[in-house]
């Protein structure tokens, strides 16, 4: 016989004898098979921590005996190093805040337990998931404390990457300074600039993305760990409560403190929207760079292709020789998603009851993917597509001549009314600004080359010098 019977308040029911997920995830299978996701490794691993943390606190204080407390704790070094995870199997999509996930991991536990100690899956005379893992715990601490753990993890990898092509847009900076283009406002001609000025003006929201990144990991580090089930601790010791969270402390490596009001931090999910706001910030910049990207390298001959992004692959089925910028439109995608994400989760979170926020697996699921997301296609971005980009320096030159951007530039010397009749007498013969200006007589070419001038550009407002060979009229 290849099968096992176990009972819970409902009935029996019978699993694969060597199976580690127990009845209780059984029924959350058949109950919820709605997305077909799995929990990402993260948040597993960080399950896996707050198991360990609780039994090490209760095995140390006496409230497990310690050859079931050691077999526990070997089990939840075991998942959180990477081991154990393919049996977690719930969907993230489920009812109950999350208790078919604890309950899932409680199982796993407590059957790898069984077998440490020379029993069998199934054996919970020997480990209960119940009894001895989830001892003195709740899903409504457990939970939110592993998704606190989980994204503290993630926004360190996360303000790394950022971190990462922060540099490299301030590398491109420097490297495009002196590369004169033509720069625009609602898509119209506006005034001369530098492309360096450009990724510049990238690299700034690179670089506040990852101080709002750094400083919002102050958001998580409290934990409701110990509170049980509604931040009371009832059917808690004093003394377990005081030291798991120290134990958690120890375990992560990260500096997580128990909350002052355990039944705020427990009824309360407000630090993770505020969370998924800044990646949500962090997503709009994103995506502001991209559509950039793409606008500036489009054609690229019946474009602007002022920019060259590295060629990744075909562009087309069809149309032999196209190349799209396929990098900043799957970081575009990623953007919108965690953007969308935000406000899913801001929604799940504004809709908790009383005590206790019924969609914790959403808030969840939606904050652990936009981590994922941004994590996964920001190095991608920076090392596909920012640190190949090159400028066009023929084609920038060719817009900016061919525009009336550098009119503006003479209106502090001029006035509006002259500057007007170059402009005029320009498109009337079909010059350029400069050529329309040689030929009234307002400027010697040096003059002209000076004013516009990448130094000239980056230079912040004008000087007397600046106008010298200029004539007045």
């Amino acid at each position: 016989m290849h099968e096992r019977t176990e009972r819970d308040a409902l009935g029996e029911r019978t699993l694969p004898r060597g199976a580690y997920h127990g009845i209780h995830t059984l029924r959350a299978l058949e109950n919820f098979p709605i997305s077909g996701r799995r929990w990402p490794d993260a948040f597993i691993t960080a399950l896996a921590q707050v198991k360990l943390a609780c039994a090490r606190a209760n095995l140390a204080l006496g409230y497990l005996d310690q050859d079931v407390g050691r077999a526990i704790c070997q089990a939840c070094e075991e998942m959180a190093e990477g081991e154990l995870h393919e049996h977690i199997l719930v969907d993230p999509f489920q009812g109950g805040a999350g208790t078919s996930t604890n309950m899932n991991v409680n199982e796993v536990l407590a059957n790898r337990a069984a077998e440490l100690r020379g029993g069998a899956p199934g054996d919970s005379s020997l480990i209960h998931p119940l009894e001895h893992v989830n001892r003195h715990q709740s899903t409504n601490d457990v939970f939110p404390t592993a998704l606190a753990v989980a994204c503290l993890s993630l926004l360190k990898k996360l303000e790394e990457a950022v971190a990462d092509l922060q540099q490299s847009l301030q590398y491109k900076e420097q490297e495009l300074s002196d590369v004169l283009c033509l720069g625009r406002t609602q898509l119209q001609d506006a005034l001369p600039m530098t492309m360096g000025m450009t990724i510049g003006a990238f690299a700034e929201a690179a670089a506040r993305d990852r101080w709002r990144i750094f400083k919002c990991r102050e958001r998580l580090k409290q934990v409701n760990l110990g509170g049980t089930a509604m931040g009371t601790g009832l059917a808690a010791p004093r003394d377990y409560i005081f030291r798991v969270v120290e134990e958690l402390k120890q375990v992560t490596g990260l500096p997580v403190s128990r909350a002052e009001n355990l039944v705020d931090a427990t009824q309360n999910m407000d630090r993770f929207v505020e969370v998924s706001g800044i990646l949500s910030a962090c997503a709009a910049n994103l995506l502001k760079m991209c559509t950039d990207l793409r606008l500036l390298s489009s054609g690229p001959d019946g474009g602007l292709g002022e920019l060259r992004l590295p060629p990744l692959q075909a562009g087309s089925s069809h149309m032999p020789g196209k190349i799209n910028p396929v990098m900043p439109e799957a970081a575009s995608q990623a953007a919108l998603r965690v953007m969308a994400a935000h406000q899913c989760l801001a929604m799940a979170v504004g809709s908790g009851t009383l005590g206790l926020n019924q969609f914790m697996p959403l808030i969840a699921s939606e904050i652990l993917e936009s981590l994922t997301l941004l994590t996964n296609v920001i190095p991608l971005l920076n090392d596909k597509c920012i640190r190949g980009l090159t400028a066009n320096n023929e084609r920038c030159r060719t817009n900016l001549g061919a525009s009336r951007a550098l009119a503006t530039a003479l209106t502090p010397l001029l006035g509006y009314a002259v500057v007007e009749r170059i402009v005029e007498h320009a498109r009337t013969k079909d010059l350029t600004i400069e050529q329309a200006c040689l030929e009234l007589g307002l400027a010697e070419p040096e003059s002209l080359r000076r004013l516009i001038s990448p130094g000239r550009m980056r230079k912040l407002g004008f000087t007397s010098e600046d106008f010298e060979g200029f004539n007045i009229p």
